[in-house]
């Protein structure tokens, strides 16, 4: 492909996805199978998606001895293939091109011979030395000089060729170096100044599940391997990478969001308890995002994390319809429990119709089936069911919260307390809602 002569590209043009019944994934796995064991090339990809972040398992691992790290990587490939559902295991090692090794002896270091010099007279010898450069016209003409093609065909030759020192005179080649053939590095990668090889496979995502065989992996059996090969460490890359920074900035995130959310409350309730019971429908709503994942038969993905950080600052709205509607009755003169079952009878209808609302606004998104729409689906779902559950536990557990907390209060003898702070002055002023 392009200026890679040694690379190869097969590519299938697929219809769209909403007028066939089986997806990229399915047809790539089953090409797989087809094709079987090929003879001949170094390794073999197979790629079914247009975006990826990385392979499904990649594992960076670095060693101080090379000849370790490369045992230490077979055994990996070995143990990655015993998982179910795991294909195109292969490594970043790959040998270079067949070259000839050159090592000084010690009686090379007393003539003042260095490995460097040694090369070059080789290289001369075999490849040539520009001795004249001739213009001819448009042409560049050079002459190099080198031995006979009859005396550079084999090591033999090599070992009876003459080192020049570097007081003038010549001694055998046997005498001072040793040569022997082998495979140069196509590649070297290093890691804070170590050797580095990765391990890469990919996971059909109906038979197992990448971020399992991560997790155990790292659990169980990489720190075998540092047991038996010392100075081995490991890393993870690929998904599981870029899932792990994209958890922790989204961590931050979120944390930074929940005092946000919290002070933006805080102030107009003039309350430190009330933000809180608020703010309670935000974990029902989480565990409403994870069942309608359950539901939908889907994964939970970085984007359904997104959803759910969303669905934070949403799923609010209905407890602040609640308790503003309650704060509005306690000023005026009505008592605690009966505040809340009168505040629960007027908001019903309008907490009700803006969840279903938000929901059915998002179902042609979560029902939708184009490629384009597979990207965001996760993310509806999570902002869509959260705020189903989420209504149902507030009509129910914010009245009881609220029960619970003023009885609590009251044990503790701060009843007055809450009192001033559940029908301060300034209550807020409850937000238009549907219904």
């Amino acid at each position: 492909t392009g200026s890679s002569a040694h690379l190869a590209e097969v590519g299938i043009e697929l219809l769209p996805s909403e007028e066939r019944d089986i997806g990229s994934e399915e047809i790539a796995r089953r090409v797989r199978e087809t094709l079987g064991e090929i003879a001949g090339p170094e390794s073999i990809t197979f790629r079914s998606s247009l975006f990826s972040a990385g392979n499904d398992i990649e594992i960076q691992l670095s060693s101080k001895s090379f000849d370790q790290l490369l045992q230490a990587v077979e055994r990996l490939q070995a143990e990655i293939g015993n998982y179910p559902g795991t294909s195109d295991i292969q490594n970043s090692f790959q040998e270079g091109k067949v070259e000839m090794k050159l090592d000084l002896k010690a009686r090379a270091r007393t003539l003042g011979l260095t490995l460097t010099d040694l090369g070059r007279q080789v290289r001369q010898g075999f490849y040539g030395d520009q001795a004249l450069r001739v213009q001819r016209g448009r042409d560049d003409v050079r002459v190099m000089v080198r031995y006979p093609e009859e005396e550079r065909r084999s090591l033999t030759d090599i070992e009876g060729m003459r080192i020049r020192t570097p007081d003038g005179t010549e001694v055998p080649f046997s005498e001072v170096a040793e040569v022997s053939i082998g495979r140069g590095y196509a590649n070297i990668r290093r890691a804070d100044g170590h050797r580095v090889v990765s391990v890469s496979a990919d996971v059909d995502d109906k038979t197992a599940n990448a971020g399992e065989i991560n997790t155990d992996l790292g659990d169980r059996f990489l720190p075998i391997l540092q047991q038996d090969y010392p100075g081995l460490s490991f890393s993870y890359e690929g998904q599981e990478r870029e899932r792990q920074d994209s958890f922790d900035s989204l961590g931050r995130g979120f944390l930074i969001a929940m005092f946000v959310i919290y002070a933006l409350l805080a102030v107009p309730f003039r309350s430190y308890t009330q933000p809180l019971v608020v703010m309670l429908a935000i974990p029902f709503g989480m565990v409403g995002a994870v069942w309608g994942h359950v539901v939908m038969g889907l994964d939970l993905a970085l984007l359904s994390m997104f959803g759910i950080v969303a669905l934070s600052g949403v799923v609010v709205n209905d407890s602040l319809v609640l308790l503003t509607f309650y704060n509005k009755l306690l000023d005026d003169g009505m008592d605690r429990r009966g505040a809340l079952v009168e505040a629960g009878k007027q908001r019903f209808r309008a907490i009700l119709l803006t969840s279903l609302t938000t929901f059915f606004g998002l179902l042609p998104m979560i029902l939708e089936r184009s490629v384009q729409a597979q990207f965001l689906i996760p993310m509806a779902v999570s902002l869509g069911f959260g705020i189903l559950f989420a209504t149902a536990i507030i009509l129910i557990g914010v009245p009881v919260t609220m029960l619970i907390l003023g009885d609590l209060l009251e044990f503790y003898g701060f009843r007055e307390r809450q009192e001033e702070e559940d029908a301060g002055e300034g209550a807020m002023t409850a937000p238009t809602a549907a219904g």
